[in-house]
């Protein structure tokens, strides 16, 4: 699993490439929770256009990204989702909680 970012006038796009799996997870919430805290966005793409696989543990990924993003009282989209990735999101509902582009 792989994060790269970009932080420009406070929108912040997150890329993640590889699978994300429980094994992945832990660490990336950390790392998703520090990046937000030091750039304070307004609103955060979440892109998971590189992603080869996602379990549920992307789920939660995605749930602390967005209340992380509330609390700062911004918004997260998730982008660029695949096929397997959005089958996973689509089935736990999460499309009534964040916004799924």
């Amino acid at each position: 699993m792989e994060m790269t970012y970009r932080s420009e006038d406070r929108y912040l796009t997150i890329q993640l490439s590889g699978e994300l799996d429980h094994h992945a997870a832990k660490n990336l919430m950390d790392s998703i929770d520090r990046l937000l805290e030091q750039t304070l966005p307004v609103k955060t793409f979440l892109d998971l256009g590189e992603l080869s696989f996602m379990d549920s543990s992307g789920i939660a990924v995605v749930l602390r990204a967005k209340r992380r993003m509330e609390a700062l009282s911004g918004n997260l989209v998730v982008i660029n989702i695949p096929r397997q990735a959005a089958r996973v999101l689509e089935t736990a509902g999460l499309g009534r909680y964040v916004d799924l582009l």
